[in-house]
């Protein structure tokens, strides 16, 4: 299915004297797959493994910035960050309409991410039993996807500015399965709509998506929950702007927990308010020993 290729450094990005990405590949069913990660990291054996993805058209260098502060807790925490690279830009997730060329030729996502598991927890020991994903728009979908079809091998995931496809829209078979999810979205995105229809994204047609309470209800029933979720507010992180976050969190022993970061006036993009990656890493902490 899948063979490495452990490529000389194809690219090397320093970003401090400290941090020091490489972009290296590996072969799924015929089709090369990058990722990106810091060999400087050091963490134990047992460590957690945390994908992060870029969106739509970007690529896995593009999205390192993002993941600075991220980062900047992974040997305190003992866990390692990787960002794996949609084929060609795009990924294959669930969005049926999709006129991506990883969704037109249906390239096998799961056995590339599998590889990179098998990949992590050759090189360090990573715990199997602690991988999280996360990423940002098409990003976020894929995270989706990993959910939906690998829960056995995702324990966690963290979708940010992404809802679920409507179900005219959806190229994925679940497998039911419950796992904890936070969504993170903002009310004023006019690429993914909060309240759910056509995603507006130049150069690709990617069809409907729920709105955010349907998604965000989706994975509640899933985990067994009902009724309304717990709300608070976070503290506001940038007060020059007019952003605030709302949260509902639907939370209870022996159950997933599913978050939802409403971002209110929050557009397509990263907020100032708080580090969206670094919150990821939050909710993720709070799955470990449950």
């Amino acid at each position: 299915m899948f063979k490495y290729l452990l490529s000389a450094f194809l690219l090397v990005s320093a970003f401090s004297a400290q941090s020091q990405h490489v972009l290296d590949s590996l072969q799924i069913d015929g089709y090369y797959r990058v990722f990106a990660y810091n060999p400087a990291v050091k963490v134990k054996p047992g460590a957690s493994l945390i994908f992060v993805m870029h969106g739509s058209g970007g690529e896995p260098m593009g999205i390192v910035r993002r993941g600075a502060k991220l980062e900047s807790l992974a040997e305190q925490d003992n866990f390692l960050v990787v960002y794996p690279g949609g084929y060609k830009r795009y990924w294959n997730e669930c969005r049926k309409a999709s006129t991506a060329v990883a969704n037109v030729q249906n390239l096998n996502e799961e056995a590339f991410f599998e590889a990179l598991i098998d990949l992590f927890a050759t090189r360090y020991k990573i715990n199997r039993k602690q991988v999280f994903a996360t990423g940002f728009s098409g990003g976020g979908h894929m995270s989706y996807k990993l959910a939906l079809t690998m829960p056995g091998k995702i324990r966690a995931v963290s979708a940010v500015v992404a809802n679920l496809p409507t179900d005219a829209n959806m190229d994925c078979a679940p497998m039911n399965i419950p796992i904890p999810v936070m969504i993170t979205n903002g009310t004023a995105d006019q690429t993914n709509p909060y309240n759910g229809g056509e995603v507006n994204t130049p150069g690709v047609t990617l069809g409907t998506v729920r709105s955010t309470d349907q998604s965000f209800q989706y994975w509640a029933k899933l985990d067994g929950y009902s009724g309304e979720p717990v709300k608070s507010v976070m503290p506001d992180g940038d007060t020059s702007n007019n952003i605030t976050v709302e949260k509902y969190t639907y939370k209870q022993n022996g159950k997933p927990e599913v978050t939802l970061l409403k971002v209110v006036n929050g557009k397509h993009e990263f907020v100032t308010d708080f580090d969206m990656f670094e919150e990821s890493w939050k909710f993720f902490k709070r799955q470990l020993g449950k």
